[in-house]
């Protein structure tokens, strides 16, 4: 090789060399890459009661009203609200300059069909559409409901943030029977989904839309406020071994995990590169549900006999380990710190722990000696852990169990089997809910009692129904939470499901990334330092 050559190939090679490191800066402070807890198996937030859809589906469509670090819900998508006729009637007014990701404006006749849509899936909008007389479009930008009775919680139900989410869309989306999903992502959210770079099991991809409006004025908190978006391009990237996760997050390679097991925390704050804190102060509560069509928990003091023996703590750091400082005992029917949690009842779990009592108890209900089905995930430590914590405490007082383990989604399948044991059918299994999920009647499937459409478990509890209806229906908040107090009382009666804890997980990210709000994954106001 000519001296020349050379030194002009190694002058390039050497810009090159410079540039790289430019280039990968100007890609980090572009694109933000994130690590989910799992895949979105069903990407139409009305079809798919999951959170990760739910997450999914807050970045790309947006909601009538959101809410604030206070649980409160206050105005997104409206821009003003009046009541009249003693409360019959709502007028909800939308903000200018709401667009589609289509280009279409946002008008008040998509988000009645909208709201008709979520309403047949949704219990909370059920029970909205249930005091609904007619809901109309009286102008584009005007949403009218006219209700029979009163609805104070109207907005708390369009604005609420746990599973399903009330997503605006298209009218010709939304006109979709409910029962069948959409696969065109068509918001007016913050970001675009990228359908064409969408691998299942794998990725998701996001752009920023252009055309989004934040509001104009407050303070980002929870799903509220302005949504203001840093990042041109927002990168899912599914990842199901802890162990390359954490490789990844402390090379840099993502930016974001949202779930790190357990037992790699320590080593991840031990890395000045990564924050680790606490994303959600209301956890994630664990449930073991009873089936209550089939023997033996078709008898409620067969289950008030279970609640007797478990000892949350033990469950608690099953999963956790020791470090009380990410979990709590003492947990009942609504989530420990928000305004409904109270003490009602609850020497059913916090008095003293006594197996051979619990045993007789068992005995003295009529057990006589029934298999029981625990079914067990192998596949999610977590509640694999739970499973196993259940099957040992049955075991000690009493009951014959048969431990089944699966995978997550075989159990997801099998728990929908009304049948006795001989035929596939299941007695018990274990879940948890994000503390929010628990944190009024409304939301909280495992607290309803209305027999087959409750969903699997069944649990038929007229008492628990009549006090959620008269919850709905109440005018003032004192009333509210009154109303909450009888309603643990009558759940320790019923037993609908035994709560097992609440544990608090941590999320880690790369140490540049500023603006994470509290709740879940939001991916507006995050910035890179």
């Amino acid at each position: 090789m000519r001296r020349r050559e050379f030194l002009k190939g190694s002058a390039a090679l050497g810009v090159a060399a410079i540039a790289a490191p430019a280039v990968i800066a100007a890609e980090r402070q572009r694109v933000l890459k994130f690590v989910p807890q799992t895949d979105v198996a069903g990407l139409d937030p009305v079809w798919t009661p999951t959170y990760p859809a739910r997450d999914h589906s807050l970045m790309v469509f947006d909601t009538l009203f959101a809410q604030d670090d206070s649980y409160r819900a206050v105005p997104q998508m409206v821009d003003g609200v009046v009541t009249e006729n003693d409360g019959l009637t709502w007028k909800l007014t939308l903000r200018p300059g709401l667009v589609f990701h289509d280009g279409s404006p946002v008008l008040a006749r998509d988000c009645v069909a909208s709201i008709q849509r979520w309403a047949k899936r949704d219990s909370f909008g059920g029970a909205l559409m249930a005091a609904t007389n007619e809901l109309s479009a009286a102008d584009d930008k005007t949403i009218v409901f006219s209700l029979k009775r009163p609805f104070p919680l109207l907005p708390d139900a369009l604005g609420k943030s746990y599973p399903r989410i009330c997503p605006m869309m298209p009218e010709r989306l939304a006109k979709t029977d409910a029962f069948t999903q959409i696969t065109e992502m068509v918001g007016s959210g913050p970001f675009k989904f990228v359908a064409n770079e969408r691998v299942a099991g794998a990725r998701l991809v996001y752009e920023r839309f252009d055309g989004y409006v934040p509001r104009p004025s407050g303070t980002a908190q929870w799903t509220s406020g302005p949504k203001v978006v840093h990042f041109d391009r927002v990168e899912w990237t599914i990842i199901p071994d802890p162990s390359t996760a954490f490789s990844a997050l402390k090379s840099g390679e993502i930016d974001w995990w949202w779930t790190p097991d357990a037992d790699l925390l320590p080593a991840l704050r031990g890395d000045k590169s990564v924050n680790v804190r606490v994303a959600d102060p209301t956890g994630q509560i664990g449930t073991l549900r009873f089936n209550h069509l089939i023997a033996p928990f078709n008898n409620a003091a067969l289950r008030r006999a279970v609640l007797g023996a478990i000892d949350q703590r033990d469950f608690m750091t099953a999963i956790v380990g020791d470090d009380n400082t990410l979990w709590h005992d003492g947990v009942g029917y609504f989530c420990p710190g928000t305004p409904y949690a109270s003490d009602a009842g609850m020497a059913a779990l916090t008095g003293p722990r006594d197996l051979e009592k619990s045993k007789a108890a068992v005995k003295a209900a009529g057990y006589n000696g029934e298999k029981v089905v625990v079914l067990a995930p192998a596949d999610i430590p977590n509640l694999k852990a739970l499973a196993d914590m259940t099957a040992d405490m049955l075991t000690k007082i009493g009951f014959n169990v048969d431990y089944q383990a699966m995978g997550w989604g075989a159990l997801v399948q099998r728990r929908f089997k009304e049948d006795p044991v001989e035929q596939g059918g299941w007695n018990i299994f274990s879940t948890f809910w994000s503390g929010m999920d628990q944190s009024t009647p409304a939301g909280h499937a495992f607290i309803r009692g209305n027999g087959k459409p409750t969903g699997p478990g069944w649990p038929t509890a007229p008492k628990i129904e009549a006090l959620r209806d008269a919850w709905l229906a109440a005018s003032d908040e004192a009333t509210r939470k009154k109303i909450a107090v009888d309603m643990q009382l009558q759940a320790f009666e019923d037993v609908p499901y035994a709560p097992l804890g609440q544990y608090f997980f941590a999320t880690a990210h790369r140490a540049d990334l500023t603006g994470m709000l509290n709740g879940l994954p939001a991916f507006w106001n995050v910035k890179r330092g």
